[in-house]
């Protein structure tokens, strides 16, 4: 059980890490910063900049946190908010399979990083070394909760403040 959560927490916790990477840096074939805020700009999210990068630091620490088996709920947290963002500002209004654009992966990841923390990063991790015992259901639950929430106010703020930007100071002298 260990090694296959080690297996499992390594390599999602790693493609987020590379992910976040390429919003970040713009590693591993990525856009970066710039490119990444014109994605989010087309898809109404603003300041695009800002939350591309706070998307990118999210999945890159919440990544590597997974991926290290340090402080899980958090990183569930972390991963669980971005991939609700995804999902609502991309995924959703297209379905649920993947093939369609659907929302499908980011719920499998989202269902990876809850069952994890539920679990427990097991014992070749750093919160076993340290003694740190955040595992079980209410640490995913709260972990789904205040990520998902946390996820879809980042889509309900941002697609506010874009809509406050086109509207420009006009809007506000009347």
């Amino acid at each position: 059980m260990n090694i296959a959560l080690l297996v499992l927490r390594v390599i999602v916790g790693g493609l987020f890490a590379g992910h976040g990477s390429q919003k970040v840096f713009g590693w591993f074939g990525g856009h970066g910063p710039k490119g990444t805020a014109s994605f989010f700009d087309g898809i109404g999210l603003a300041p695009a900049l800002p939350l591309a990068l706070l998307a990118g630091a999210a999945e890159l620490v919440g990544g590597l946190l997974f991926a290290f088996g340090l402080f899980v709920p958090v990183a569930a947290l972390l991963l669980i908010g971005v991939m609700t963002t995804a999902i609502a500002s991309v995924h959703w209004k297209k379905g649920l399979w993947v093939s369609a654009g659907g929302a499908e992966y980011p719920l499998v990841l989202s269902a990876v990083a809850f069952a994890v923390a539920a679990i427990g990063p097991g014992s070749i991790s750093l919160d076993h070394a340290l003694g740190i015992d955040w595992a079980g259901l209410e640490w995913a639950v709260g972990a789904a909760v205040i990520g998902g929430l946390g996820g879809l106010l980042a889509v309900a703020v941002g697609r506010f403040a874009r809509r406050a930007r086109l509207r420009g100071p006009q809007a506000h002298a009347a």
